[in-house]
């Protein structure tokens, strides 16, 4: 159901090394915690991942990481602008790194499958949008719903 969009794990270090994470949190007050490096790992590792999956995937490199924490820790990488989040169901939202391309997901209501298309399908509503409200779309955020082909095809 999920497809993998970050790529191979060595997009992590293109994205952001430890070093400059470490300088971001600094400049907050903050440090960079190997919890906090765990997690912002898993989010590029597993390319669409709730909280949940977080949890699971640093959980078993580091068992004492509590949901809580993922949850904090991907509000803060979120702000420091190193993951998006997207709303995919009713659940929890879902993160994917910051450095990866724009796409708009497609959710299918039925079976669940979730499809990627480039924003540019977007540019009619996002173009009026622009010109008449002069309101800029965040398409990183968009997920439409519907049905997908094979659902649509079934019924």
């Amino acid at each position: 159901m999920w497809r993998d969009t970050a790529g191979d794990p060595a997009n992590y270090a293109r994205n952001v090394s430890a070093t400059s994470l470490a300088a971001m949190l600094r400049e907050r007050g903050l440090r960079l915690t190997p919890q906090r490096q765990l997690i912002l790992e898993a989010v590029h590792e597993l390319g669409h991942a709730t909280p949940e999956s977080v949890h699971n995937a640093v959980r078993e490199r580091a068992a004492g990481v509590n949901i809580t924490t993922v949850y904090r820790t991907l509000e803060l990488l979120e702000e420091l602008g190193l993951v998006n989040h997207t709303h995919l169901s009713h659940g929890s939202p879902t993160y994917h790194a910051a450095g990866e391309d724009q796409h708009v997901h497609l959710v299918c209501r039925s079976c669940g499958s979730i499809a990627e298309v480039d924003p540019a399908v977007m540019e009619p509503v996002t173009g009026l949008l622009l010109r008449e409200r002069e309101f800029r779309v965040d398409v990183g955020h968009v997920s439409l719903f519907g049905l997908c082909g094979n659902c649509k095809e079934s019924e």
